[in-house]
C-alpha cells in the first residue's frame, strides 16, 4: 500500500465514523494525513514528497490502530499526537489545556494588530492562556515585549511552561494564575484574550471531541459571556490609556452585541470571517 493509499483509507474510516473536526483539521482527508505522516515519523506536510512511497504491513496496522484509537476515544487528535500547529509554530498539548486554535494567531502574524500598537508597547497580557501558545506567538512577533500568560487553571499553566521552555522564552513570558483580572495588577499596553465563550444551550450540543477539552475553558454560561462581562467591567483598571483589548468571541456575535449594545468594538477580519474577535480601545471600554 502506497502512503497516499493508506491516508485514504484511513479517511475513509474517519468519514465512516462520523468524527468531528475543527481541532487543526477541517475535513477527514487532512485528519487522516496528519495521524498518518505524524505515527510514520515524516514531516506533516510531506505527503507529496513521501506519497508514492510503500508503507510495509506491519506500519499500516500502526497507523490503522491509531486511527481507531481517535474514533473510539472521540479524543482531538492533538491529544493522541501531543503536538498542535498554530501559524506553523509547534506546540505541546494534552488534556489539561484546550486545544490550540485561536484566530489571534493569525492577527499576530499578518500584523493587523500592529496600527494600534507602537513604541509604547511594552507590556502585553495574553488572559486565559491555556497551553500557551499566543503568548509564544506574542513574544515571536514583538521581540520588544514582555509578555504575562495568565490562566486560572494549574495544569494549562504546567502545559504553558512546557512551550514557553520549548520556545526558549522563559525571560520574556511570565507564568501567571489568575481568576480573570483578580492577580493581575498591568498596567498592560495590549491584552490577547480567547475566553470561555461558548453558551450553555452550544455547549450542550458539542460533539464529544470538544467535550474531550477542559469545560474551564469553554463554557461561559447561558449567552456566554459571563466571562466577558466581569473582564470588559475590571479591564480599564488593569490597561495603559493608549492600549488595547483583542477579545475572541467565536460565534457569539449577537450574544457579545446584546450584552453590550453601546460598546464601540473593532471587528477583525480572519479566515473565519469579520464577526469571530474585536479589538476594544480603553477610551471605548471607559465610555460604554
Amino acid at each position: 500500500m502506497t502512503l497516499f493509499d493508506l491516508v485514504d483509507t484511513c479517511a475513509r474510516r474517519l468519514e465512516q465514523a462520523g468524527v468531528a473536526f475543527g481541532h487543526g483539521t477541517t475535513n477527514a482527508f487532512d485528519e487522516a494525513a496528519w495521524l498518518v505522516l505524524w505515527k510514520l515519523g515524516l514531516p506533516l506536510d510531506g505527503l507529496d514528497e513521501h506519497g508514492r512511497g510503500e508503507v510495509d504491513p506491519d506500519r499500516c496496522e500502526q497507523v490503522q490502530a491509531l486511527v481507531e484509537e481517535r474514533i473510539a476515544s472521540r479524543k482531538p487528535a492533538a491529544y493522541l499526537t501531543r503536538e498542535a500547529w498554530l501559524q506553523g509554530v509547534p506546540f505541546y498539548v494534552d488534556e489539561r489545556a484546550i486545544v490550540p486554535r485561536s484566530f489571534i494567531a493569525e492577527l499576530l502574524a499578518d500584523a493587523t494588530i500592529d496600527p494600534w500598537l507602537g513604541d509604547h508597547t511594552r507590556r502585553v497580557l495574553d488572559l486565559c492562556t491555556g497551553n500557551g501558545s499566543l503568548a509564544v506567538l506574542a513574544a515571536m512577533a514583538w521581540p520588544e515585549v514582555q509578555v504575562d500568560a495568565a490562566d486560572l487553571s494549574p495544569d494549562a499553566l504546567a502545559v504553558a511552561d512546557i512551550n514557553v521552555r520549548r520556545h526558549g522564552l522563559q525571560e520574556r513570558i511570565r507564568l501567571l494564575e489568575s481568576d480573570g483580572l483578580s492577580a493581575l495588577q498591568g498596567p498592560y499596553d495590549l491584552v490577547l484574550c480567547n475566553p470561555p465563550y461558548v453558551n450553555s444551550a452550544s455547549m450542550a450540543a458539542l460533539p464529544a471531541e470538544y467535550r474531550a477539552e477542559p469545560s474551564l475553558a469553554l463554557a461561559g454560561g447561558a449567552d456566554g459571556m459571563d466571562f466577558i462581562r466581569t473582564l470588559l467591567r475590571d479591564a480599564p483598571s488593569r490597561m495603559a490609556e493608549a492600549a488595547v483589548l483583542v477579545l475572541e468571541i467565536g460565534n457569539e456575535r449577537g450574544h457579545f452585541e446584546a450584552a453590550f449594545p453601546r460598546l464601540e468594538a473593532v471587528w477583525l477580519d480572519t479566515s473565519a470571517g469579520a464577526d469571530q474577535v474585536l479589538l476594544l480601545t480603553r477610551e471605548a471600554l471607559v465610555r460604554q
